[in-house]
């Protein structure tokens, strides 16, 4: 019988991966990117959406996004737990190794994953590329040691192990070792679902197997697809973490109040005041995510002028009250993003804090006499809060502190300084249950300009 001609078999299609396999690859190319070339995860994960994530059925796109989150948020454990196993570390061409590795024993630690299905699909993503082929025996063999070990790894250990060490000494310089443990076990948790909702509180955390927080914001004890649950379709609630959801409170807006939300995207804060009836100006640099919080207002059935512009060159007629939410290190939202412990620098926080002491005294600018500005930043480091706020009241005798009260937003005395100032940390709001427990990490203050 004549041999078909070797083109034939060229053409033949390649095989099929197996089941789960290209979720696996989404996931460790996202990580490589995020942890070793400091994308971040959103970005990353964005844009395997328009490759190869456009293949993955739904469930896997999930799988992907949850196999990433937990590696960056259990990073150093998983590190530790293949360095054991690994004497001889890997050679220096071996990265894909590496990231194969860490996705894989995400799931064996972590994820509700077979082990046999983790190690199985690590392996065939090892022996598909010809420069990693050779290391197949390997991956089987560390992995099954980190099965055997599992529950050793797991035991209490170093509660800092997760966390990068220059934020790890930052926060015990800041605010002591034992409540520095408290925050960085806070970012081992998987973060709760809250929400700010239009109308009565009570009825929809009964409609969304909730409850109501003290600070008014509806926590969800499941984590059901957001799009789906009842009232997201009608506009009767948004997102917004418990702690992302005080700051606009503090402006007490009011019918008729003119009001800025500077760097508005992606438009919690907007939403809050223009649902209080304020004549809100949202104003956003990006016209990318300008297109967010209009779809968000959008499907609120709420309304507010946008515009996108710098907040450090707007000019407007005055306003009775500004919300400036300023850019920042983000470190209080570790929680909620992982990839932020690993991807910033001491050096942002330095260069971010000269432009948000820009912005507080060109938004104080723009303000009334009496009117009041909230400074807000979603990071835990004092140059990004505290020491802000006591410059500008140093710089500028024309403002004063208009001090809050932790009876306006229903949070514990320990979020409200000494000076009236808000601080909440990860670590509060703690419930032995984790899905009730905790919130992101946010400074604000608020100030009056008196003439």
């Amino acid at each position: 019988m004549t041999k078909p001609p070797r083109s034939f078999h060229q053409r033949q299609a390649p095989t099929p991966p197996p089941p789960g396999l290209n979720a696996r690859l989404v996931a460790a190319s996202v990580l490589a990117d995020v942890a070793g070339q400091g994308s971040t995860l959103d970005e990353r994960l964005g844009a395997e959406a328009s490759t190869r994530m456009s293949d993955l059925d739904p469930r896997d796109r999930a799988l992907a996004r949850s196999i990433a989150t937990v590696a960056l948020r259990r990073l150093g454990t998983i590190r530790a737990a293949l360095a054991r196993f690994l004497e001889k570390g890997l050679p220096k061409k071996a990265a894909a190794v590496e990231w194969t590795l860490i996705t894989a024993t995400a799931q064996i630690l972590f994820l509700d994953i077979p082990d046999h299905a983790a190690v199985d699909l690590a392996v065939h993503a090892i022996r598909r590329d010809p420069r990693t082929a050779a290391f197949a025996a390997l991956v089987n063999a560390v992995l099954r040691n980190v099965i055997r070990a599992r529950d050793e790894i797991l035991a209490p250990a170093d509660p800092f192990i997760d966390t990068p060490a220059w934020l790890a000494a930052r926060w015990r310089k800041t605010y002591g070792d034992e409540i520095a443990a408290a925050i960085v076990r806070a970012h081992q948790l998987e973060p709760t679902l809250d929400i700010t909702v239009k109308g009565d509180a009570q009825l929809w955390a009964e409609k969304l197997d909730g409850f109501v927080l003290p600070t008014g914001s509806v926590r969800l004890l499941n984590h059901a697809p957001v799009t789906e649950l009842a009232g997201y379709g009608e506009g009767a609630w948004w997102v917004q973490d418990a702690a992302a959801n005080l700051p606009a409170r503090l402006l007490g807006a009011q019918p008729g109040m003119r009001i800025a939300d500077l760097c508005a995207a992606p438009g919690g804060k907007t939403a809050q005041l223009a649902a209080a009836g304020a004549e809100v100006v949202a104003l956003d640099r990006s016209a990318e995510r300008m297109k967010r919080v209009s779809a968000n207002l959008e499907r609120l059935h709420l309304s507010a002028d946008l515009t996108v512009g710098d907040a450090l060159t707007y000019e407007a007629a005055a306003f009775d009250a500004i919300l400036l939410d300023a850019p920042c290190s983000a470190t209080g939202t570790i929680r909620r993003h992982p990839d932020v412990a690993w991807t910033k620098r001491a050096s942002d926080i330095a260069s971010l804090s000269k432009v948000q002491a820009r912005m507080i005294d060109h938004a104080i600018d723009l303000l009334k006499p009496g009117g009041k500005l909230v400074y807000c930043t979603c990071s835990m480091e004092p140059e990004e809060g505290e020491l802000q706020i006591n410059a500008l009241l140093r710089r500028n005798p024309d403002v004063v502190r208009a001090p809050i009260a932790a009876e306006e937003l229903g949070v514990p005395n320990m979020c409200i300084s000494a000076l009236g100032d808000l601080r909440t940390l990860p670590c509060h709001l703690y419930h032995e249950d984790a899905r009730r427990s905790g919130l992101d990490g946010f400074f604000a203050a608020r100030v009056e300009r008196l003439i």
